[in-house]
């Protein structure tokens, strides 16, 4: 029998496989048989001078010492940096660590006790509350409720106490980086 393409229809056995049947498309394998090199241009410039400060540069491949140093990148880095250093971030991260911490501590908490109450004290959690709905089957509702009520508690909490200030965070941010670039946004 043969297939659509023309070829044998292999039966799993011998020296015939599926590979065989269809073809591959490897880059790697085009590259060393025509001797087109693969450029992907997202590959290098994600990664390059990533996290590095202005005056550090590191040379990874005979590539990037070739390159320019960019100065107004370097400046914009700067601007970032300080920033994170400013007292204005520093609360923003502040208030945020006030939430999360003690809120994701709670959950947490209250996830392990469900989990490890309903595998050591099996007759507590079939206890029946109404009908056939007994203590497991509240808890586990519960799991849910909390996580709802959790998400509305944070996303109530970053309107009021964060969002203004990290929006004006940003907005200084983009500012300076503007007159780093030359009003290029």
């Amino acid at each position: 029998m043969q297939s659509s393409n023309g070829r044998p229809r292999g039966g799993g056995g011998g020296a015939e496989s599926w590979f065989d049947d269809h073809d591959v498309h490897d880059p790697a394998s085009a590259e060393a048989t025509e001797g087109v090199k693969y450029d992907d241009p997202w590959y290098d410039a994600l990664a390059s001078g990533w996290g590095e400060s202005a005056g550090t540069r590191t040379s990874g491949s005979a590539d990037s010492s070739a390159r320019e140093y960019d100065a107004p990148a370097a400046a914009a880095a700067d601007v970032y940096l300080e920033v994170q250093r400013s007292d204005a971030f520093q609360e923003v991260r502040r208030r945020y660590r006030r939430f999360v911490v003690p809120a994701g501590a709670g959950f947490f908490v209250w996830y392990v006790a469900y989990v490890v109450t309903a595998t050591t004290a099996p007759t507590l959690m079939a206890r029946p509350v109404a009908g056939a709905v007994n203590v497991a089957m509240l808890a586990g509702l519960g799991q849910f409720l909390t996580t709802f009520l959790l998400t509305w508690a944070y996303a109530r909490h970053a309107r009021l106490r964060r969002d203004r200030a990290a929006l004006e965070l940003r907005w200084d941010t983009q500012e300076l980086t503007r007159g780093i670039r030359g009003g290029v946004s």
